[in-house]
């Protein structure tokens, strides 16, 4: 849970750094003067890294059984917090998915993620709602696989440009493998789930 939580909170933070250093830093320097230059694509690329960040940095700490049990408003709390920069993260993702470095591949791979970030967080969302908390739980760990997509992005995708010697074709293949695999995990991690558990 260390590593975990470490991982979350650096890449979580990670964000920040667009706000402080050179435009073309990063995913930026793989795109056109045109997409830089398109308010509408900024808007939506800045909500989408800022709240996925927040929502990345806090979301961790609602699967600690501890804070759960022993302050369960604050669990709520932010989970409201999380909810909300996930719904507005993700719709901003699936727009900012259309100008993906790659082309129809890389696009069709993160508009993907965004469609399942979202239907995930709602979904867990109305089960808390309506008292379905076995559902919720389950739900939430598919929805933080998805989130957790900024992290499995940032290892595979160096690994990849390394193997395969270019970053377009790498980029190709992370926008799936950054979460794909990320929902099964979560799948082998809820197929037996009780609500008591963890």
């Amino acid at each position: 849970m260390v590593i975990f939580g470490l991982l979350s909170s650096l890449i979580g933070l990670y964000p920040l750094l667009y706000l402080l250093i050179d435009r073309r830093f990063g995913l930026l320097s793989s795109k056109t003067d045109v997409v830089l230059g398109n308010l509408t694509w900024n808007v939506f690329f800045y909500a989408h890294i800022l709240l996925g960040g927040l929502a990345l940095l806090i979301g961790w700490t609602q699967f600690l059984a501890k804070l759960r049990a022993k302050r369960p408003l604050l669990h709520r709390n932010i989970g409201k917090v999380y909810v909300s920069a996930v719904l507005l993260s993700a719709v901003s993702g699936i727009y900012i998915g259309y100008f993906a470095t790659g082309g129809l591949v890389s696009a069709v791979g993160f508009i993907s993620l965004g469609v399942f970030w979202f239907g995930f967080t709602l979904r867990a969302y109305q089960a808390a709602r309506s008292g379905d908390f076995l559902l919720h739980k389950k739900s939430m760990y598919f929805s933080y696989a998805a989130c957790f997509a900024a992290v499995t992005l940032r290892i595979w995708l160096p690994l990849l440009v390394i193997s395969v010697g270019d970053f377009v074709p790498a980029y190709r293949i992370v926008a799936w493998l950054c979460w794909v695999p990320n929902l099964f995990v979560a799948y082998f991690l809820t197929r037996n789930l009780r609500l008591s558990e963890a």
